[in-house]
């Protein structure tokens, strides 16, 4: 009886660990996100590594219980399933933290993050204890160190132009000569008239190889003739 009670009780003290090493290692990988603001930061990475280790244990505690079922039986055990469902449930809340701002689409990094802290979760559940340290280190290490490398890289990038000038139709074209004789690519236009206050609203979507000198550029536009305001973002 002792020696029943004491190997129910060792197994009770793993479940506990493997709950704990989730719960550390989905915190280290949300801890860089919450340092960096992103909307999903340490408590909820702590939370969907826990609950990725917790549902496979459930998983694990079914398959050690209804063992002696056959094919035949009319209830059958796949353990595949929680972890399907995981990795599709997961899906969703990574989706919540994905935001389009214009052109511009943030919190994908965020989303692949929570990806991430649920497969660690699923690792330490299923008693992969070395390879889910190896990918927490891994994961923070992508994400403190590549970021640098990311921004010295030359790339095209993308930005919201808009520009309020005069009614005048020969404003547009002396924006678009600009940009264009500027290096810039008109991606996307959008135009809006008002006619009360006599301005037109510009909306370029532009992008550009290499850096962005926006400050050089709202100077720039801000000092042709009939142009009143620029913003860049």
């Amino acid at each position: 009886m002792d020696l029943v009670a004491s190997g129910i009780l060792h197994y009770d003290f793993s479940l506990l660990g493997r709950l704990v090493l989730a719960a550390v290692l989905g915190g280290m990988l949300g801890f860089e996100r919450e340092i960096h603001g992103r909307p999903a930061g340490f408590r909820t990475h702590l939370l969907v590594a826990l609950g990725a280790c917790l549902m496979m244990l459930v998983s694990e505690f079914f398959l050690s219980k209804y063992n002696h079922l056959t094919s035949t039986s009319a209830i059958r055990i796949d353990p595949g399933r929680v972890a399907a469902q995981i990795v599709t449930g997961i899906g969703f809340l990574g989706a919540g933290a994905i935001i389009k701002d214009g052109s511009a689409v943030r919190g994908l990094t965020t989303a692949a993050c929570l990806w991430v802290a649920a497969g660690i979760g699923m690792a330490a559940g299923t008693g992969l204890y070395l390879l889910a340290v190896m990918v927490t280190g891994m994961s923070v290490g992508t994400l403190m160190f590549l970021k640098r490398v990311e921004k010295r890289m030359d790339k095209v990038r993308y930005g919201n132009l808009t520009v309020y000038c005069d009614i005048d139709p020969v404003i547009r074209q002396m924006l678009e000569d600009f940009l264009v004789s500027g290096g810039w690519r008109l991606v996307e236009t959008a135009v809006e008239k008002d006619k009360v206050a006599g301005e037109v609203r510009y909306d370029f979507v532009v992008s550009r190889y290499g850096g962005m000198e926006s400050i050089s550029l709202v100077d720039d536009l801000a000092a042709y003739e009939g142009v009143r305001k620029v913003r860049f973002r």
